[in-house]
């Protein structure tokens, strides 16, 4: 199996390399930083590949989709184009309904965007069961690490210690036109996007995305949505957990290095706090890639994942 990953030099894309190496059942094909930029390379490696793995930005993903020529070629896209388009399997096999099987089948698929991931986690399997209304009125709040910025701000923290506005954590998107959104709402099945307030701090890697509701949202008690997650949820790469606070206490960066997702009700019978903890980088990212091109190739769903 011939594989091709375009925009291997991008955080995603080293992730994913990393994951990659040692396989015995694939065979990477790699351009030189001068073939990189040289299109007509570009496009015979597109078109003599197997699966194409674009880590790129937006355009460059629709540009390199749009040079593929060979109807034989699949393509995993990490980029946030393609994630609500038509024909395109969304990249999170373990939500409920068809996921799975398009993934498995697909020869177009989008890999999640990491808020997202934390997000329809926990709110599409219970729309999906009716216990949800998809005209809920909801609110996400996610914090992040700073790697989920790019090279970009990973210099940004890394680099400018004088800046004592990095020390704290920082909000962010607060137009509430963060691109993540669109996929939150065509994938959940929601009628209007969440209120998404997604916050930046001061660590490399590891997500905390919470979903707040009230009871009365729900139709169902706190034990039967327990229930619903028990059910969807059993792993290998996503499970459910009674518990996982630290001492009434969670912390964002738990599940750094990983590429597995653990989810959570906390809160009472009156108000819950619907919790997903995983790595940006890994299920959120370049894990759910990894995972994608193993249940495309047949391969086992863990193979080469750090879970």
């Amino acid at each position: 199996m011939l594989l091709f990953l375009d925009g291997a030099a991008g955080t995603t894309g080293l992730r994913i390399h990393e994951r990659l190496s040692g396989r015995t059942d694939l065979k990477l094909l790699a351009l030189s930083d001068t073939e990189r930029k040289d299109p007509l390379k570009r496009r015979e490696a597109l078109n003599s590949c197997d699966i194409a793995m674009l880590c790129l930005p937006d355009e460059a993903a629709r540009e390199a989709v749009g040079m593929i020529e060979n109807p034989a070629v699949r393509v995993i896209d990490a980029s946030t184009a393609h994630r609500t388009a038509p024909g395109w399997a969304y990249g999170f096999p373990e939500l409920k309904g068809q996921f799975r099987k398009k993934i498995e089948m697909g020869s177009r698929v989008a890999v999640t965007g990491c808020h997202a991931s934390g997000f329809l986690a926990l709110v599409q399997p219970l729309v999906y069961a009716g216990v949800l209304p998809a005209d809920a009125l909801l609110t996400c709040h996610s914090v992040t690490g700073y790697s989920g910025g790019g090279k970009k701000m990973i210099a940004q923290y890394e680099e400018d210690a004088r800046c004592a506005l990095l020390d704290a954590p920082r909000q962010y998107a607060l137009s509430q036109t963060h691109k993540h959104l669109p996929e939150m709402k065509a994938v959940a099945g929601l009628r209007t996007e969440p209120i998404f307030c997604p916050i930046v701090s001061d660590f490399y890697s590891g997500m905390c995305v919470t979903v707040p509701l009230f009871k009365s949202q729900l139709s169902c008690s706190a034990e039967e949505v327990k229930a619903i997650y028990a059910e969807t949820y059993t792993g290998p790469v996503v499970r459910y957990t009674e518990s996982m606070d630290e001492g009434g206490f969670l912390s964002a960066n738990a599940m750094t290095g990983k590429d597995s997702m653990q989810i959570s009700v906390c809160g009472n019978e009156d108000r819950l706090l619907l919790v997903a903890l995983f790595d940006n980088l890994g299920k959120g990212a370049s894990g759910a890639a990894v995972q994608c091109l193993n249940l495309m190739t047949g391969q086992d769903e863990t193979t080469g994942l750090v879970l």
